[in-house]
């Protein structure tokens, strides 16, 4: 065993002194003797080695690891790939100290290393040759470094027992992996404290410094931070994301879940409608809970346990940058009972206050023509294409059309084709029986078709269907029949369809990313909503109508907009139509503390595309636009000092009129939030005294 673990790191222990190398190894001597006489049984008690390291070896004997492997073994190619993927977030928080260490550890024959929760090797920086040596014993990306495949080691000892460890040459339990020294710190999740990875510092043992392990600790605190300002900027997004979806779930239950399944909101009603669906087995509704709901959930971290049996229909999800981050839980008003996955559940979307021309708001000529377009197609039994950019309110178009059509007394079923994976996205729509595929209800599941039999089916981004779909759209369309996924037995369905796309599908069809023949099936008639600077005259009404609508729902007063915002407002381009007006409408009437809206109360993007500036001051936090001072008011500009304790003050303003909101507070600013993370730390600005972020 002593000859493996000579060969394991001969060729590198050359290159130092004699003297010191005679030093190292007596140093050792009493550390192998332990091991020896460990790994034969000769003697077990009383060893002269750690009581972590013991430990580890008693755990390393019973998972009966190879006392003379000198490697650790290697995950495939892509399974790796799917890990880093899966640590995505991990491996974002790590990037700058793992860019760090590439210079700093350049000629230390050292390395820095993150693992997954498992102790798998998802990045390596450091020493260049270190790194390149290192790959002989598979402590790079790939390396499998739990206790149970490699042996006690600073990765996987520190892991299992949840504390940072500094496992030295002899005390490895590989003689292969003696000729390193390694101190491993975990890495912890901001909300649950789980552990979610591992930072390691490894290196030769001839030259690795014994502060490795307080290095370990400090990078993986780093990270940590890193860790924590990134889901708490998700975290306000995914909020953001609910808040712009509560509109359309007016009387039912929220709920707001990250990408784990943690929740994130909950509304009271919600909490009334799952207490009287699940009794005592729903967890409490606290922040940071961990709701095990069927496909919702997991990662890193995630534990599966038994599963709440919420049905699919209940289930939205939180798209950010064109990926699912989180989910939205909408539960209907009208649940009594435990709900059941087979039942088809409908809520409350085709509730006729919502589905009428009468409430689409506006005047202007050109939305006046295309809802009389609406009211005369509604009653057609055909399906309707309606286009138009993002946010115009292509939704509201299509409630109407279903609460004026004949099936008005049947369900609104609406479903965004570009919210799913390519995979499930057929399982959605059409449903699948017992066993139809690997992960299937043990029931089955209805698709969307048969949920809104009787009614309408809304399809949303229906450009985003993928090709090999399209054919069996096609023909539900033109036979009114459907087959379940898995499942051979016809099901006829009545089916009113209404898709909508801020797509150019003829410019699809040309390009082959569409069929030509579904194309022309779903434009026999056609809608296109126009977009809100095309709307002339409708932006003060719009104004009027969110402010009382939104005042209301949030228990404020509405705010009054000055004659020089009402303008600037009606110039703006609005490239993000009504649901960026009705934003903007909203932040003003949440951040208002003087009931009056000015031109410098507005968003920066508003001011920026009209050619406005601050002309009532300094610039806020060094704004790169010089303030407009008329030349009788000119002064000498304040002292640094000033500024700074201005800029402070300002902060601390800013912070407590938003109610401790920091993304609020960052938009009101005009700065990024990292900005104004940074500024709160430069001016010792409590994070706890700013509430909620």
């Amino acid at each position: 065993m002593l000859a493996n673990e000579q060969a394991g790191a001969g060729r590198l222990a050359a290159a130092l002194p004699a003297p010191a190398l005679h030093a190292l190894v007596d140093g050792e001597t009493a550390t192998m003797k332990a091991w020896e006489d460990f790994v034969s049984g000769s003697r077990r008690d009383n060893l002269p080695v750690r009581d972590v390291v013991i430990r580890s070896w008693a755990r390393c004997q019973s998972f009966l690891v190879d006392a003379r492997a000198d490697a650790a073994p290697v995950i495939g190619r892509d399974h790796i790939e799917a890990l880093r993927r899966d640590n995505r977030d991990l491996l974002q928080a790590a990037a700058s100290t793992l860019a760090e260490a590439s210079d700093l550890l350049a000629g230390t024959r050292t390395v820095l290393l993150i693992t997954d929760a498992n102790g798998v090797v998802l990045e390596a920086a450091g020493d260049r040759a270190t790194l390149s040596v290192a790959r002989d014993i598979s402590l790079a990306c790939g390396g499998q470094w739990g206790e149970t495949c490699a042996g006690t080691n600073g990765i996987g000892t520190a892991l299992a027992s949840k504390q940072p460890v500094l496992v030295q040459a002899a005390e490895h339990y590989c003689a292969g992996i003696k000729g390193w020294s390694c101190a491993g710190a975990p890495i912890h999740d901001p909300v649950d404290g789980s552990v979610v990875g591992l930072l390691d510092i490894s290196g030769l043992k001839q030259s690795f410094s014994g502060q490795a392990l307080a290095l370990a600790v400090v990078a993986a605190r780093q990270v940590e931070w890193n860790l924590a300002r990134q889901t708490e900027a998700e975290h306000v997004r995914l909020l953001e994301a609910c808040l712009e979806d509560s509109q359309k779930y007016v009387g039912e239950g929220l709920i707001a879940l990250d990408a784990r399944g943690r929740l994130l909101y909950a509304s009271r009603k919600a909490a009334h409608l799952l207490k009287a669906s699940f009794g005592s087995e729903l967890p409490q509704l606290n922040r940071g809970t961990k709701l095990p709901i069927a496909g919702v959930g997991g990662g890193p971290g995630g534990g599966a346990g038994e599963r709440l049996p919420v049905p699919a229909d209940w289930v939205r999800p939180l798209i950010l940058d064109g990926e699912r981050r989180g989910t939205l839980l909408v539960i209907p008003a009208a649940v009594s009972g435990r709900p059941s996955a087979g039942r088809r559940a409908v809520p409350d979307e085709s509730d006729h206050s919502r589905s009428r021309f009468a409430d689409i708001v506006g005047d202007s000529d050109s939305l006046r023509m295309v809802i009389g377009q609406g009211e005369r197609l509604a009653p057609l039994p055909v399906p309707i294409l309606i286009e138009g950019e993002t946010g115009v309110g292509k939704e509201l178009f299509a409630r109407a059309i279903h609460g004026h059509s004949a099936a008005a007394g049947g369900p609104f079923v609406p479903f965004n084709c570009g919210a799913v994976s390519r995979e499930m996205l057929g399982s959605e729509l059409f449903g699948y029986v017992r066993g139809a595929f690997t992960g299937a209800a043990a029931e089955g599941r209805i698709g969307r078709f048969e949920l809104a039999d009787g009614g309408t089916l809304c399809l949303d981004e229906i450009g985003e269907l993928p090709l090999d779909l399209q054919p069996y759209l096609l023909r539900v369309l033109e036979e009114g029949v459907l087959y379940r996924i898995g499942d051979n037995v016809p099901r006829r369905v009545s089916v009113r369809l209404l898709a909508m796309t801020n797509r150019n599908l003829r410019q699809e069809v040309a390009a082959g990313r569409f069929r030509r023949d579904l194309y022309h099936r779903l434009a026999v008639t056609a809608l296109r909503v126009p977009p809100l600077r095309d709307r002339h005259g409708d932006v003060p009404r719009l104004i009027s109508h969110f402010n009382g609508l939104l005042a209301e729902r949030h228990g404020r007063a509405p705010v009054r907009f000055t004659a020089a915002a009402l303008d600037l407002l009606q110039r703006y381009d609005w490239p993000g139509n009504v649901r960026e007006l009705r934003n903007a409408v909203e932040r003003a009437v949440l951040l208002s503390t003087s009931g009056s809206i000015g031109i410098d109360d507005l968003p920066d993007e508003l001011r920026d595309a009209c050619g406005c500036v601050v002309a009532d001051g300094w610039p806020l936090l060094g704004s790169p636009t010089p303030p407009i001072v008329a030349p009788a008011a000119v002064v000498s500009p304040p002292t640094a000092m000033a500024l700074t304790e201005t800029e402070q003050r300002t902060i601390k303003d800013v912070i407590a009129a938003t109610g401790g909101n920091l993304s609020d507070a960052a938009a009101v600013l005009g700065i990024s939030r990292s900005t104004l993370y940074r500024k709160m730390s430069q001016h010792g600005i409590r994070r706890i005294s700013a509430g909620k972020a």
